[in-house]
């Protein structure tokens, strides 16, 4: 039997981005893969966190005669406590994409 969540047992949130939230930088498709990586690594290694809540932010940008819509998408992960791992975790590091990889498969 598996055992019912509640916000009440959440001690701690980690605020995971995924998009390009800084509209002064390229995007950078590995930088999503690393994001995504640590979204994946939260939601399935122990402790095992839950989304708590989501912030869908965009922006816009004129390039000439052009506008553009920017999204990112801001998850927050509720866990019963702090994993060991968090501190640990910088998601501009090309190592961590690999790490997380290997430990996900």
């Amino acid at each position: 039997m598996t055992e019912t969540f509640s916000l009440t047992d959440v001690g701690y949130i980690k605020r995971v981005v995924v998009g390009n939230d800084n509209p002064e930088t390229a995007p950078d498709e590995k930088k999503y893969e690393r994001q995504m990586a640590l979204l994946n690594r939260c939601l399935k290694e122990s402790p095992k966190g839950k989304i708590v809540g989501q912030e869908k932010n965009f922006y816009l940008l004129n390039l000439g005669e052009h506008q553009v819509v920017m999204q990112y998408i801001v998850y927050h992960i509720g866990f019963a406590r702090k994993p060991h791992w968090i501190d640990s975790v910088n998601t501009n590091s090309p190592v961590l994409y690999k790490d997380l990889e290997n430990k996900l498969q």
